[in-house]
């Protein structure tokens, strides 16, 4: 027998009561070609035969060689210690759920304190949540936490168009349905500075960069965040975490907000997921603070302990009205995070972000001397960490079908997906781990692809 938990009446009673007549309406914003779809699957197969479609399904897969990986655009190839891995297939902290009960969850608790503790020195922060699930995810949060903090006295944020593309979607998604206006600069994607100071009123909440930005530049941000300030607005920060190895916390140039995307703290790309959102901020903010909390305290006996605090921000206690929504992450992640950043320590961090500022240079000044090409010629004088745009004499799209075909390399992202009018410009990302012979190879074939 089937569980039904209403009655046909009480489903026609709910349904009157919020204005819709069927049940399908509750999906009317789900485009129909896959708002029902039928699933047309194929018969049952026997274990080994399952086994040998799977197989062969993965054989389809192109193999990735991080040294002749140039793909980056918020995700990207980082060397992995082989202690992440090791502590996260431990069982205690793989099956780890929501950290509800303290008595249980001790050791998942100190992890996230120390992750915590690692990720507020790392951002020039006061507190830190444990954590989002992804850094688009943790921007958008931010957003709502400066909406919030504005009590309803400002409805705008003006965020640069020079922060990641699919960032800004998530955001416009989040607020849909909320009285608040996203206004961006420039769509051209240079950030102009005067621009963005020019759109920022009494009516800001908040001012959003990323740092670097989506072309891997550095943005004027001092001089950002004292505008915003003086309107009475916080400053938010998108900023990579391998980057502040060796560059100034946000913390440190007036943001009240960074988030992150920290897949690169020890989280393989994995096709696109699960990714960890860092999101850190001012004591001040600490009980809009969305995400799980962990503070360290005593029990009876006077030892050590941790807990989930500010609890009253929870959803098992405030129900709709909770900021606390991360209730299913379990930050398996922000724990992969916390043993990369114990294991490579602060030299090692520091060691990662030179190899990457030094190799992507190496290769822009390469890849420049090609006929046809030009680096960062949208913005020229900014300086760069690890990504740079490549103005290319041929699509981008046809350049990187000869890479991976013709020679084994995966070139870079295709801008002109993004901004229409830098078709025919590449991001291309490069890391610690893209060898002097994968940079000299893709400098050669980038030559051969063009013509």
């Amino acid at each position: 027998m089937s569980y039904v938990p209403h009655t046909e009446r009480e489903r026609r009673d709910m349904l009157a009561a919020i204005g819709v007549d069927r049940m399908e309406d509750l999906f009317a914003d789900v485009p129909a070609q896959v708002r029902f779809p039928e699933l047309n699957l194929p018969p049952a197969l026997p274990e080994p035969d399952l086994l040998r479609e799977m197989q062969a399904q993965a054989a389809r897969n192109f193999p990735v060689d991080p040294a002749r990986s140039f793909l980056g655009a918020g995700v990207y190839h980082h060397f992995r210690p082989a202690t992440v891995d090791y502590v996260l297939s431990r069982g205690e902290f793989y099956t780890s759920y929501t950290q509800y009960q303290p008595e249980v969850s001790q050791g998942m608790l100190q992890a996230l304190f120390e992750y915590q503790s690692m990720i507020c020195r790392l951002t020039g922060m006061e507190v830190s949540s444990a954590s989002h699930y992804n850094g688009a995810t943790a921007m958008a949060e931010a957003v709502l936490l400066a909406l919030n903090a504005a009590h309803g006295k400002r409805s705008k944020v003006v965020m640069s168009p020079a922060v990641h593309p699919a960032y800004r979607e998530v955001l416009k998604t989040y607020l849909r349905g909320m009285p608040a206006a996203v206004v961006a600069g420039d769509e051209d994607g240079t950030a102009d500075t005067t621009r963005l100071k020019s759109l920022i009123d009494e009516d800001t909440a908040a001012l959003v960069i990323q740092n670097p930005n989506f072309f891997g530049q550095w943005e004027p941000a001092t001089e950002l965040a004292e505008a915003i300030h003086r309107a009475g607005g916080l400053f938010i920060v998108v900023a990579d975490p391998i980057s502040l190895g060796l560059f100034r916390p946000p913390g440190a140039y007036g943001a009240d907000v960074v988030a992150a995307e920290g897949q690169s703290l020890g989280i393989p790309p994995s096709f696109g997921g699960p990714h960890l959102g860092i999101f850190a901020t001012r004591m001040a903010h600490v009980r809009r603070l969305s995400g799980h909390l962990v503070g360290e305290t005593v029990d009876a006996d006077g030892r050590r302990g941790y807990v989930l605090t500010l609890a009253t921000r929870e959803q098992h206690i405030r129900r709709a009205k909770a900021t606390s929504n991360i209730c299913t992450n379990s930050a398996l992640c922000a724990l992969g995070a916390a043993v990369y950043l114990t294991t490579m320590g602060t030299r090692g961090l520091r060691q990662i972000a030179e190899l990457c500022y030094q190799k992507s240079h190496y290769a822009a000044a390469e890849i420049d001397r090609l006929k046809g090409f030009a680096i960062n010629p949208q913005a020229p004088a900014r300086p760069f960490f690890k990504e740079f745009v490549v103005r290319l004499p041929a699509p981008a799209a046809e350049i990187n079908a000869r890479l991976r075909e013709q020679h084994g390399i995966i070139g870079g992202y295709d801008l002109g997906d993004d901004y229409p009018h830098l078709k025919d410009h590449m991001l291309i990302a490069v890391t610690e781990l893209n060898t002097r012979a994968g940079i000299d190879q893709l400098v050669r074939t980038l030559g051969k692809a063009a013509t």
